[in-house]
């Protein structure tokens, strides 16, 4: 006979209270995520990227681009994206829950994390607000793309990345990322 356990949610005090050992540790509608360090081809996957978006960022006036130990907090959950385009703090000492809603996730998917960035936070990053939230894949050397109320886009070859309507886009060429 199988039986259900009934687990009782995490909260956000519990969370913080949890030893820093080089896990990261995120919750998601009370559901606790942990994850091993990550590989150094998942590093350089977000460095890529990350040396990509931030001159467009830059120029264009969209914020910063954010790096892990970010957070992003919403509805008594926190999580560290591996990448967000948000807008600065608008003063010293802003709490992460004060701060606008990121226009841009990126989660490098890695084998712990596969199932949680397609279902749980996909789902949390749209309930959130997140203008565009991208699951790079780099075992596939692909990227999807998720925005509010579209269908998800593959990207395989070119990401294009038009945070406005009136900016250029952003072509950035995959191979570039994936080595």
């Amino acid at each position: 006979m199988h039986m259900a356990m009934d687990t009782t949610p995490w909260t956000l005090e519990e969370l913080h209270r949890l030893p820093d050992d080089g896990n990261k540790y995120e919750l998601v509608r009370g559901e606790l995520f942990v994850t091993p360090a990550p590989s150094v081809d998942h590093e350089t996957v977000i460095a890529r990227l990350s040396r990509t978006l931030e001159p467009y960022v830059l120029a264009h006036g969209l914020g910063l681009v954010y790096r892990p130990r970010a957070v992003l907090r919403f509805q008594r959950s926190e999580v560290e994206p591996d990448l967000m385009v948000r807008e600065p703090p608008p003063e010293k000492r802003t709490a992460w829950e004060d701060m606008s809603f990121p226009i841009l996730v990126v989660e490098v998917v890695s084998p712990y994390t596969r199932r949680r960035d397609r279902l749980e936070k996909r789902d949390f990053y749209m309930d959130a607000g997140v203008a565009e939230y991208w699951i790079v894949e780099p075992e596939d050397e692909a990227v999807t793309v998720v925005r509010p109320g579209r269908e998800d886009g593959i990207a395989r070859d070119v990401l294009v990345w038009q945070p406005r309507g009136n900016l250029p886009t952003l072509d950035i060429q995959l191979r570039e990322i994936f080595g």
